[in-house]
């Protein structure tokens, strides 16, 4: 069994990636809120998904995986979308994530980042960014990610 845990609230960005990817990995997606432990110990592989709020995971999302017991080497993934595209200097969302779940023991397969329509703090003001994002490229490209999971 696979399963895709996600936080996605403002404009579902990160949900419709997660719902993609989903839909290849024969996944169940999951928000983090109604996420169990359980489910992520009898998991085969597991996705860890957030918006980037100030080049962090949503700390709700960032709690649950700390509560997580030791993995023993099971498989991960992470993904994101935000308003900046990943970069090791400018955005580094995917940094707060990937050290606790290093610490947990998981082994980490693979990493996917696209753009999402961002209308947070003063963006809103503009109508925000990224409108459109995820867009139909995003979301293939989403799913060529899991299928090149399918072969790790």
């Amino acid at each position: 069994m696979n399963i895709i845990i996600y936080a996605s609230f403002h404009h579902k960005n990160t949900e419709t990636i997660a719902k993609a990817m989903g839909s290849v990995l024969d996944a169940k997606t999951i928000n983090f809120l109604d996420a169990k432990k359980e489910s992520v110990e009898t998991a085969d592989l597991v996705g860890f998904g957030s918006g980037v709020y100030y080049a962090k995971f949503h700390k709700g999302l960032l709690n649950f995986v700390k509560k997580l017991p030791d993995a023993g080497g099971k498989k991960a993934f992470i993904f994101s979308t935000a308003g900046i595209k990943q970069n090791p200097f400018l955005n580094r969302g995917h940094k707060s994530i990937r050290k606790i779940l290093q610490d947990k023991n998981f082994k980490i397969i693979g990493e996917f980042d696209c753009l999402g329509h961002d209308s947070n703090g003063f963006l809103k003001y503009f109508g925000g960014i990224n409108k459109g994002k995820p867009d139909k490229k995003d979301i293939e490209k989403a799913k060529d990610f899991a299928r090149n999971l399918c072969r790790t």
